[in-house]
């Protein structure tokens, strides 16, 4: 997404399965290469993995 992902917005590069399609490409952005895997990120299911990062997403909102 050239202009940045809104909060609250799918990616575009997620397929159906919600797997990312440009996960080895060099045009990954650097904000999902630097996201590491964790039980809190990830917790125990796909629901609660987007749970946390929504979270994130609204605690980087830049403020207006």
């Amino acid at each position: 997404m050239p202009n940045g992902k809104p909060a609250g917005v799918k990616c575009v590069q997620l397929n159906e399965q919600l797997q990312c399609s440009i996960f080895l490409s060099p045009e990954r952005p650097a904000c999902c290469g630097g996201l590491q895997p964790s039980q809190e990120m990830c917790g125990t299911s796909g629901t609660a993995a987007l749970h946390w990062l929504t979270i994130l997403e609204q605690a980087t909102l830049p403020e207006i």
